[in-house]
């Protein structure tokens, strides 16, 4: 793993920036945990006052600090990107290592209920949901929801990488051998499959916490909680940008960029370096 890491800050930018840009995120979100201000909290410290050294992104018009709204919004934002993207996991490695591997009746049946997730209209769905529990959606069970939409797409990589190991000499070397399934998937196959998933992951955490922006945006969320999203909306309900207070917006925007650009530029760094062919090439060998 060290030598991995190793290779891809010495041979590629983007990872390089990546990291900056992460470890800029994850630091703010640190700050949560030392935060003098609950975010449940208002008018703590005078309102509408514009970024200077004692408010670094300065304060709203509820009288929070944004430095520390940010914070934790920040680390609810991840919280539920990490949750919805490891229940995504688990049904994506389920569903499509059993499915590859099984074939038949078996492959059929979950690549039906695959592809009827897939042309499920997942925005609309979660908007009506939303709609329907007036704004009583918490954030794990948002997270918990997302995960459940999120996996048909990465469950059909993952059957197409067992597919292609259950062809290879290893795999008929182990059943002959007298493997288990069970044994020989989690054994020989798995180990193939986790860079896709985890190249995957990080894709799913992007989509995530686009989603939560924009039922958060729309107010169809938990707006007590500090998100990204919820950032946004409380600007937008006290007409921030009309009364001149452009911060309160810069603020979530600026975070939201380099999150975005940190998780969009390590997940390409990723993917070239699971191709055997582009990491060669990217080290000049």
């Amino acid at each position: 793993m060290l030598n991995v890491l190793r290779d891809l800050l010495k041979y590629d930018g983007r990872f390089r920036v990546a990291a900056l840009f992460l470890l800029l995120t994850l630091l703010l979100a640190a700050l949560s945990w030392v935060s003098p201000q609950p975010p449940n909290k208002t008018y703590l410290v005078p309102p509408d006052v514009a970024p200077s050294l004692a408010y670094p992104f300065g304060t709203n018009s509820r009288g929070q600090d944004l430095l520390w709204w940010m914070a934790f919004a920040v680390r609810n934002s991840l919280m539920l990107g990490v949750i919805t993207a490891i229940v995504s996991r688990v049904i994506a490695i389920f569903v499509g290592m059993i499915a590859g591997y099984r074939g038949g009746t078996i492959d059929r049946l979950l690549m039906s209920l695959n592809d009827s997730f897939v042309v499920l209209p997942v925005l609309p769905i979660l908007i009506l949901l939303s709609f329907l529990l007036q704004g009583q959606l918490s954030l794990v069970a948002l997270a918990l929801l997302l995960g459940l939409f999120g996996w048909p797409w990465d469950a059909r990589l993952i059957r197409a990488q067992v597919l292609s190991l259950k062809e290879r000499s290893f795999t008929r070397t182990a059943l002959y051998s007298g493997t288990a399934p069970l044994q020989l998937t989690l054994r020989e196959h798995l180990p193939f499959v986790l860079p896709v998933v985890f190249a995957t992951t990080i894709n799913n955490m992007l989509w995530s916490i686009g989603m939560e922006v924009t039922l958060s945006v729309l107010g169809l969320a938990d707006v007590t909680v500090p998100t990204i999203g919820t950032t946004i909306f409380w600007a937008n309900q006290h007409q921030a940008l009309v009364a001149g207070i452009w911060w309160w917006l810069a603020a979530p925007i600026l975070v939201a960029v380099l999150l975005f650009l940190g998780l969009y530029l390590l997940f390409s760094s990723v993917n070239e370096f699971i191709d055997p062919r582009t990491r060669l090439r990217r080290i000049g060998a």
